[in-house]
């Protein structure tokens, strides 16, 4: 009998071709089965809005079940506990943002979970811009007249947030580095305390999501003086970005995006990829996001895990330039 013998290189070609098949294979079928989407926080608010509407039409793209899982608490670190910690098989997924994936990291360094070691990026979903927004006794109609008038003055004029380490403080904290200006913080139990006192003038500006800014600006009971994004929000046209007003290269926005656990087959990892790009690419998405102040984003899985790397590093800078503590 005639006994055949490989080479070293037939079995590198060999395992070569081998490797997309089994790659492909891992996701074949894929899913069979409902999805379960951990949001971290409780329902109501804007990221659960925001994974109902993805859920809706990404279980039209798979023909599978999307269900929203609230695990509120701990400012968004148990729900990202628990995504962390689940199967790596591509049916859990979490619903992350800049807040838990990035300025969390930077103000709590001690958190149980880590953004970058324990999450498989699948697909950033959305981004939106946080607006500039003065009351109009504020002696200051542009960008960088406010610059300005933060410099003749400093610490004279102050800028509400939503509380100590969340998006709209660490906002404010980028301009103020940015911008080599000193402005104080006001911080309040949530956005609607901060706008309400905004608007009768017991605080002078604020950094802002769009949909409670919007309606004070289009009726005059606010000034918009800029967006925070590289460029214009869709939202307010015709607000310029903080970038185009002078200050190079600002750029801050607000994002969310889906993940899976750490070691979730690379395959499941860019169908999931293909199937949410889908999901947003479908009628009416665009439009739904955009009742929610937002943008359907989208790219490839790399580049949204070097998003979050860079964003983290960010806020690393800014939590230690302006001395940022929480509790």
């Amino acid at each position: 009998m005639k006994t055949i013998t490989f080479s070293a290189t037939v079995f590198a070609v060999l395992a070569a071709v081998a490797a997309p098949a089994l790659a492909q294979g891992t996701a074949a079928g894929y899913p069979n089965k409902s999805l379960r989407l951990i949001v971290p926080f409780p329902p109501g608010g804007g990221n659960d809005i925001l994974a109902r509407t993805l859920g809706q039409r990404l279980a039209e793209v798979v023909s599978q079940q999307v269900v929203v899982d609230n695990r509120g608490g701990a400012g968004g670190a148990l729900g990202a506990t628990i995504a962390a910690n689940g199967t790596p098989d591509g049916y859990t997924l979490f619903l992350g943002s800049v807040g838990n994936l990035a300025q969390n990291p930077a103000l709590k360094p001690n958190l149980p979970y880590n953004p970058v070691r324990d999450f498989a990026p699948a697909a950033l979903v959305a981004t939106s811009s946080f607006i500039l927004a003065v009351h109009p006794s504020v002696q200051a109609k542009s960008v960088q007249e406010l610059i300005a008038l933060a410099k003749a003055s400093p610490g004279k004029l102050n800028y509400a947030s939503a509380g100590t380490g969340s998006s709209l403080h660490m906002a404010g904290e980028l301009f103020k580095y940015a911008t080599a200006t000193d402005m104080l913080h006001v911080p309040y139990k949530g956005t609607g305390p901060a706008m309400a006192d905004l608007v009768s003038g017991r605080v002078q500006l604020i950094f802002s999501t769009m949909p409670p800014a919007l309606p004070q600006i289009k009726s005059g009971k606010l000034r918009a003086l800029g967006v925070t994004t590289a460029k214009r929000a869709a939202a307010a046209p015709e607000v310029p970005t903080i970038a185009e007003s002078g200050v190079k290269g600002f750029n801050v926005s607000n994002w969310q995006g889906v993940l899976a656990p750490a070691k979730t087959p690379a395959a499941i990892v860019q169908k999931l990829n293909q199937d949410i790009l889908a999901a947003l690419r479908l009628p009416g998405m665009t439009e739904a996001l955009a009742a929610q102040g937002l943008e359907p984003a989208g790219g490839k899985p790399e580049e949204f895990g070097a998003l979050i790397k860079s964003e983290i590093t960010k806020y690393t800078q800014v939590v230690k330039a302006a001395k940022i503590s929480v509790d």
